[in-house]
């Protein structure tokens, strides 16, 4: 059993850090799934008699104000997310206007057992960002016990999400239900995997993906690798690849990694042949290529039928599996059959026994927008989060935690 789940709440307030970063159109919530994956923790404080007082960011208002000058602070208020949550919750949910305000502290100090208040915006504050240790100790003063629930922004360390902990005994801090829950997901596919071992690494760009790439070279046994960043491998080995995504400045960086894994053992995969299109374009017209042979000013944007076919034999062979990253285009209809042919492998699979974790923005959408959430063992909440923890990093938020 977890600290989280024998801890008695009765009568204690909690201060938990949630990740309510959430899409807004018009004031309105367009997808609540990381304000649900928070519910069991809230839930589990009230139960006990406890009350509750929630704190999140909210997209990055001083940069996002920058760069779209029709935005104003309002634009970042978490005042709907508190709206919304009271209807998850079934109870009102109070707000304050301003999170460290003596107004804040007086709203925290007169909750009674099964209340809950959400703080607005950490982001007002450049002091958060900065891991501001006063600030953080304003904010520990809000609760009697520390629970982080926030993986998104474990490898952050702001003063929410890793400074406070600083302010609470070991007894008094703690990991939440959807923490608990990433960590282990993550620590079981990192530690005790069973073999074969797969992991899909998609995106644009190997940049992004290098540091993952090569940490998994210690702990997969196969490496499936697809989306912009595959042209770049064939680039490296004297491929044509037209006019496909490639990093020009890594080619050395990829023939690079194919040595390592030759090395270890670990057998990469590069999709053999494209969908390739004569522009970005949905509409744009499609042929399917073998990728060291695509032809001058056309883009491979998906992975074709013998990558579908290969990658599908792989998957479906293995007893682990790491996915991060979309195989094509996956938003565009026309290049999306590749991502949605992997989550079905994935899909098959996990039925067949195999542990599958998928994480990463994109990975997770195309899991949503294809229907296949209930189908895989784990989707993780945490983008940039999961990727530093599959590099190897450790991360603050969990750090401040088990110190």
């Amino acid at each position: 059993m977890s600290q989280f789940s024998n801890y008695n709440f009765s009568g204690k307030r909690a201060i938990v850090r949630v990740d309510f970063n959430v899409p807004l159109k018009e004031g309105n919530i367009t997808d609540d799934t990381r304000i649900k994956a928070a519910l069991p923790t809230i839930n589990k404080i009230l139960q006990d008699g406890g009350s509750v007082v929630l704190m999140s960011h909210l997209g990055r208002p001083a940069k996002d104000m920058a760069k779209k000058p029709h935005l104003t602070l309002a634009d970042f208020t978490l005042a709907p997310v508190a709206t919304h949550l009271a209807t998850l919750l079934g109870k009102p949910v109070q707000f304050a206007e301003d999170a460290i305000s003596d107004e804040a502290m007086q709203q925290a100090q007169q909750l009674k057992a099964g209340e809950v208040l959400l703080l607005n915006n950490l982001r007002y504050y450049k002091e958060e960002e900065k891991g501001d240790e006063a600030f953080a100790q304003k904010l520990a003063k809000l609760g009697e016990v520390y629970v982080n629930d926030a993986f998104g922004t474990a490898h952050r360390a702001h003063a929410s999400t890793a400074i406070i902990a600083n302010n609470f005994e070991a007894s008094n801090k703690m990991f939440g239900l959807l923490m608990e829950a990433e960590i282990n997901a993550g620590e079981q596919v990192l530690h005790t995997s069973q073999k074969p071992f797969t992991a899909i690494i998609g995106g644009a760009k190997v940049s992004d993906k290098i540091l993952i790439i090569e940490n998994l070279l210690e702990k997969a046994t196969d490496i499936i690798i697809g989306g912009g960043m595959a042209y770049t491998f064939y680039k490296a080995q004297g491929g044509k690849i037209g006019t496909s995504l490639c990093e020009e400045e890594r080619l050395d960086m990829a023939l690079s990694l194919l040595d390592k894994a030759k090395q270890k053992g670990v057998q990469i995969h590069l999709p053999q042949d494209s969908i390739i299109a004569d522009k970005f374009d949905n509409n744009a017209n499609t042929s399917a290529a073998i990728n060291t042979e695509i032809p001058d000013g056309w883009m491979g944007l998906d992975i074709g039928g013998l990558a579908c076919e290969s990658f599908a034999n792989v998957i479906k062979n293995s007893k682990t599996i790491l996915w991060n990253g979309p195989m094509g285009v996956f938003e565009m209809e026309k290049f999306q059959h590749g991502t949605k042919c992997i989550a079905d492998a994935v899909a098959t699979a996990t039925q067949n026994g195999a542990y599958s974790l998928v994480g990463g923005g994109d990975s997770v959408a195309a899991v949503n927008k294809f229907g296949y959430q209930q189908k895989v063992s784990y989707v993780s909440t945490g983008g940039g989060a999961l990727l530093e923890f599959f590099e190897g990093k450790e991360l603050p938020g969990i750090a401040a935690i088990k110190k």
